[in-house]
């Protein structure tokens, strides 16, 4: 069995033809999908989806990338993470691409979402994108290693990687890892502890090869575990098996189907 560590099933695309996607989900042996929040507005569609089928989990927070919306709280987010169904704070973290100065509020919106997942005790989903240093340095300073979590989506170095590990996080390789100029991504998939690895999609977005710049769903993630499994030189059964437990070690809270 494969587990999508990261999808938006609620993002246009995928929300539209659910139950096509979910029937595809289970001819690619595709056991289970966390569906990602990125903001508040529209956590209610996402918990909505996440209840409508036992392989399906939720997570609630503001991605970095959302600036026009409701600002969370501590309190806020701790409430909404009391639903059986919600297994993780986030998306959260920082994105100095998009967001090129750097704003204060951003770093203070992360801090805010660390201090959620200590208080309801539950993992994080880390969004970075060129902020590695600052994104590590908080996670350090607001004590993160008590509930951990997952660098999703992981597009860094290897010695990022390896900071990321200490810090008792997850890496998650995404269909980046099947583009042919991806090797960064390559090697921190050579490398990574096998005991600390997960997959995903992303979708709708990142579609691996050979649907590259399609759009994405849960039952692509086998292409993602299929080059991981070629670049180790393993098998996809073993790389599905170990990012399967890996999965529920990390995301407590989700109970397998």
């Amino acid at each position: 069995m494969l587990v999508d560590s990261h999808c938006h099933l609620d993002f246009s695309g995928l929300a539209d033809h659910l139950p096509e996607v979910l029937a595809r989900m289970t001819a690619n042996d595709v056991g289970a999908a966390l569906c990602v929040g990125v903001n508040l507005e529209d956590f209610p569609k996402v918990l909505e989806i996440a209840e409508s089928d036992a392989r399906l989990y939720a997570t609630v927070g503001v991605h970095p990338e959302y600036t026009d919306t409701e600002e969370p709280d501590v309190e806020r987010l701790t409430a909404l993470a009391g639903h059986p169904k919600v297994v993780a704070i986030g998306e959260t973290g920082l994105d100095y691409y998009w967001q090129k100065d750097k704003p204060e509020w951003q770093r203070e919106r992360f801090r805010t979402h660390i201090r959620a997942a200590r208080a309801c005790n539950k993992p994080l989903v880390v969004h970075t994108r060129e902020s590695a240093e600052d994104t590590l340095r908080i996670l350090e300073e607001e004590g993160a290693d008590a509930v951990g979590g997952v660098m999703h989506c992981f597009t860094e170095s290897w010695s990022i990687a390896q900071k990321a590990l200490e810090l008792g996080f997850y890496i998650s390789l995404s269909g980046i890892v099947t583009f042919k100029n991806a090797a960064l991504v390559k090697e921190v998939a050579q490398n990574c502890p096998l005991d600390r690895l997960l997959i995903e999609t992303d979708s709708p977005y990142l579609a691996p090869v050979p649907y590259r710049g399609k759009p994405n769903e849960p039952s692509y993630v086998r292409y993602v575990g299929e080059e991981i499994a070629k670049l180790r030189g393993t098998a996809l059964q073993d790389i599905a098996e170990a990012t399967t437990e890996n999965f529920y070690a990390l995301f407590k809270d989700a109970k397998r189907p």
